[in-house]
């Protein structure tokens, strides 16, 4: 199984594993679904999110664009709670290194990326 890493993060883009994305993005411990669309463009709704509730993560991780204009509203952080994800969540700037970390410690961890604003 590949484990993916982010290389890098910059407005717009991300590398993963030395391959270039620019959409939006849900990073799996084992593969990258890009292309990634919400309902509503500037907001996390869990029908958002069937792939990685499906995948059983304990941990997910935001990244709301790059100065965090994304909203997880409170709806969502509660259907996150109710299957037992815990949400961490912040400007794509940081949130991609929280994600490499997360994954380094082992955890089943998923990351969403914004990669605007």
């Amino acid at each position: 199984m590949t484990r993916m890493h982010i290389d890098s993060y910059d407005f717009g883009s991300m590398v993963i594993n030395g391959d270039f994305y620019a959409q939006d993005i849900i990073v799996f411990p084992d593969k990258v679904n890009s292309g990634w669309w919400r309902k509503q463009g500037h907001s996390l709704d869990k029908e958002d999110l069937d792939e990685v509730i499906k995948y059983k993560p304990e941990i997910l991780v935001v990244g709301k664009g790059s100065p965090g204009l994304m909203k997880v509203p409170q709806a969502t952080k509660n259907f996150l709670k109710e299957n037992q994800v815990e949400l961490i969540e912040g400007s794509t700037d940081s949130s991609w290194q929280i994600f490499n970390a997360e994954l380094k410690k082992g955890k089943k961890v998923v990351g969403v990326f914004h990669l605007t604003c």
